[in-house]
């Protein structure tokens, strides 16, 4: 069996409404409008109608890979909502901060709809401290939460009123790339209550909160690659079959979720602890030697003023790629080779420093990783 599906702009409250109906199946399956960053590849013609099972079609720039359109169920979507609100402390009012195309901003409006709550909303564009504070005053419930990137969330605690304003909260969830060590630790000194999230569109948004998978998600590392199950995954990638037989495997009754991330899995009394190390897709053989591109990036971002670097690869003639660095605060190179390779060796040094006014970032906050490797080059 098959429902319509219903396109429509990227307006929260537009969205909310469409959202609504395509969660309790009285409305036809949604997909948000999405701006598409300049060069990327056309998509494919849309069908008219999709499986029954699917309630919602996002669909993903990527900051490394091409777009495709993953289909998530109601039940996916729920049991998000559902997982979330038991590992928070309970269901609440959302502020929402994040555009509504990505998984992220949707989950607010999904949770909000599970909760009966109604939603505070920003508007949509540039991320404004006073403009979410101002929002946050308008948050009326008990429990109170916000989805951000760190980016976001570093903004708030530069000043008084974002640090009050994030005080308010009983949890902000911050996710979409890694959260610099200096950001946590700069939240706790001010008591600033956050959980970093670890998901996707094809999880349904996050599902490890913490390092911990909630509700009933699982994770394994196969290969030394990262993988998931559970209740939140995706029917798979609308009109791509191929691509969904290669990323949802089903084993033993069991369908997995290959993550393309490199990490670990440790068993604990109370279940399971995840740490993400990387993308597969991360690793440079630079002169015959591997080099984490995500290991380099996580030691420069602990200096002071480069939370938000990016280390990309680039070709070179005698070690074949190398690491460099795009960030928007001048750092010594020579400094920051010889503490590179202290820690990684020095493979995994930089090659050069690229300064520039500001970080290529696409839609969703986070780094345009595509377009800093093209300033790489």
């Amino acid at each position: 069996m098959t429902r319509p599906l219903r396109v429509v702009p990227a307006a929260p409250a537009t969205v909310l409404d469409a959202l609504r109906e395509a969660l309790d199946g009285s409305g036809p399956a949604l997909l948000v409008e999405s701006p598409r960053p300049a060069g990327a590849p056309s998509p494919a013609p849309l069908p008219t109608a999709v499986p029954r099972r699917v309630a919602l079609v996002v669909e993903t720039s990527g900051s490394t890979a091409t777009p495709k359109r993953v289909a998530l169920s109601a039940n996916a979507l729920l049991a998000s909502a559902a997982a979330s609100a038991q590992a928070s402390g309970g269901e609440g009012q959302w502020l929402l901060a994040l555009p509504v195309h990505y998984i992220a901003g949707l989950n607010v409006l999904v949770r909000s709809i599970a909760a009966r709550t109604d939603p505070v909303v920003m508007a949509p564009g540039h991320f404004d401290v006073e403009a979410f504070a101002t929002a946050a005053e308008r948050l009326d419930a008990d429990h109170r939460f916000t989805s951000l990137v760190p980016a976001q969330l570093g903004a708030l605690l530069e000043s008084d009123r974002g640090v009050a304003a994030a005080r308010r909260f009983t949890r902000i969830l911050v996710g979409g790339q890694s959260t610099p060590l200096p950001l946590r630790e700069r939240a706790a000194e001010l008591g600033v209550a956050i959980t970093r999230t670890y998901g996707s569109s094809e999880t349904a948004g996050g599902c490890v909160y913490d390092g911990v998978p909630i509700g009933a998600t699982t994770a394994r590392v196969v290969e030394g690659e990262l993988q998931l199950s559970g209740a939140v995954l995706a029917e798979g990638y609308l009109g791509d079959e191929e691509r969904t037989a290669e990323r949802f495997v089903r084993q033993a009754g069991v369908v997995w979720y290959r993550t393309g991330d490199t990490g670990s899995v440790t068993a604990t009394p109370e279940g399971q602890l995840v740490a993400v190390s990387g993308r597969l897709d991360d690793v440079i053989i630079s002169g015959g030697l591997k080099v984490s591109l995500a290991d380099v990036e996580r030691v420069i971002r602990a200096l002071p003023g480069q939370t938000d670097a990016v280390v990309v690869r680039a070709a070179d003639a005698r070690w074949g790629e190398v690491p460099v660095v795009v960030t928007t605060v001048p750092v010594a190179l020579a400094e920051l080779r010889e503490r590179i390779a202290a820690v990684l060796g020095s493979a995994a040094s930089p090659a050069r420093v690229i300064v520039v006014d500001a970080l290529p970032m696409l839609p969703s906050g986070k780094p345009d990783r595509r377009t800093a490797e093209r300033l790489a080059q």
